[in-house]
């Protein structure tokens, strides 16, 4: 559009011309936007804002007296204030280039008052110490001409001829060399520990290949000889299992021979066995019982007999006392208890008679005998008591 300017985003537009808005300024400062500028009654002037650069080669005198040579490149720029901005205009807005001139020559100066009180020793070692000072000092003076600095680099000392800073160094370069010696000494013997390290591998790397060769051939030979044992092997190991299924074959044959035999003649013979048992044991049962019934009737005959005769031997026994002289002192009841006597003894020799039965049962010619005895014994005392004389009875 017509009259309406812009400045660039590195550049500060100064409008010149008028009064009004100027504030005291010479000129009207303009960044980051557009403005109106009207034809023939403004003036419009573009005023950089980038990054400069200045170089600055002095030689310096340092506390000591030595001469040396410093290199120096400083970074700078206008200030994006409007105050710097116009210090800047009013100064470098004809010719923009000397701002790098005047800047160099500025901290020429201030370089070679810094390095005036100050050893090589310390401007060598401390670099950075050397350009901090020569900031401070210029930034007063920097802006006052709208100018800042972002760095300063010092980029080589050097002390020409005098070999200052060479014989400075000697003694590190001595130790460098040193350490550079120890270095390549134990470089060249861990290089040698390295290489018989390396040899002692490879021995061992072929002691271990000939074991293995030779553990593989001996396993090839083993191989071989059991492929060459192998025939014989299975023929015997086939003969083998033919005579265990023989072997088996003949034990099933005995077993089988076994259990026929057992189920011919073992069972028929216990068979037989426990039949002639249990006829025996029946047997035995039998006369057992045959013999107790016969016992059982003799016994019952006996007492028949001896009950049939007790009458007779109580006569026998009163017939004995017929010729006896018996003295009767109690009258009616002393021959009662005579004859109540004899009843007794008659009783007791029936029971005596059975006792022996009783004892004896299973005898039939005992039994006969004692009864014959016990008769024996009746008439022995019928006799006795003949003989005697008379009985008193109480």
């Amino acid at each position: 559009m017509f009259g309406y300017r812009v400045p660039a985003p590195d550049e500060a537009m100064l409008i010149s011309g008028g009064r009004r808005g100027l504030g005291g300024a010479p000129f009207r400062v303009v960044t980051g936007h557009g403005k109106f500028v009207v034809p023939f009654f403004r003036k419009t002037r573009f005023l950089s804002l980038a990054m400069c650069e200045s170089e600055v080669t002095e030689t310096c005198v340092t506390k000591q007296g030595i001469a040396l040579h410093v290199r120096a490149v400083i970074a700078f720029k206008v200030g994006n204030d409007h105050e710097s901005i116009i210090n800047a205009g009013q100064r470098f807005l004809s010719d923009q280039d000397q701002m790098s001139v005047l800047t160099g020559r500025i901290f020429a100066g201030h370089l070679r008052a810094i390095i005036g009180s100050m050893t090589v020793e310390e401007i060598v070692t401390e670099r950075q110490k050397l350009a901090a000072e020569v900031l401070d000092t210029s930034k007063t003076e920097m802006a006052k001409i709208g100018l800042i600095v972002d760095s300063l680099q010092i980029q080589s000392i050097d002390d020409g001829d005098t070999g200052y800073i060479d014989a400075m160094s000697a003694p590190h370069k001595a130790a460098i060399q040193r350490q550079a010696q120890i270095a390549q000494a134990q470089a060249t013997q861990a290089a040698v520990e390295a290489e018989q390290e390396a040899a002692r591998r490879q021995a061992e790397y072929a002691r271990q290949t000939a074991v293995v060769k030779a553990e593989y051939s001996a396993e090839v030979d083993r191989a071989q000889a059991q492929a060459a044992q192998a025939g014989p092997l299975a023929q015997a190991h086939a003969q083998r299992e033919v005579l265990d299924a023989q072997t088996e074959l003949a034990e099933r044959q005995a077993l089988l021979r076994q259990k026929q035999l057992v189920a011919e003649v073992v069972k028929p013979a216990e068979a037989e066995a426990e039949r002639v048992r249990i006829l025996a044991a029946a047997e035995a049962q039998r006369m057992k019982i045959q013999a107790e019934a016969a016992a059982s009737y003799d016994r019952v005959a006996l007492d028949r007999m001896l009950i049939d005769q007790l009458p007779q031997i109580v006569k026998e026994a009163a017939g004995g006392l017929s010729g006896a002289n018996v003295n009767v002192l109690n009258g009616a009841d002393g021959l009662g208890e005579i004859a109540a006597g004899l009843v007794s003894q008659g009783l007791t020799i029936l029971d005596s008679v059975r006792q022996n039965l009783g004892g004896q049962e299973s005898d039939g010619h005992r039994t006969e005998e004692n009864r014959n005895n016990g008769l024996l014994q009746l008439h022995s005392g019928k006799n006795k008591k003949s003989d005697d004389g008379p009985v008193d009875v109480d």
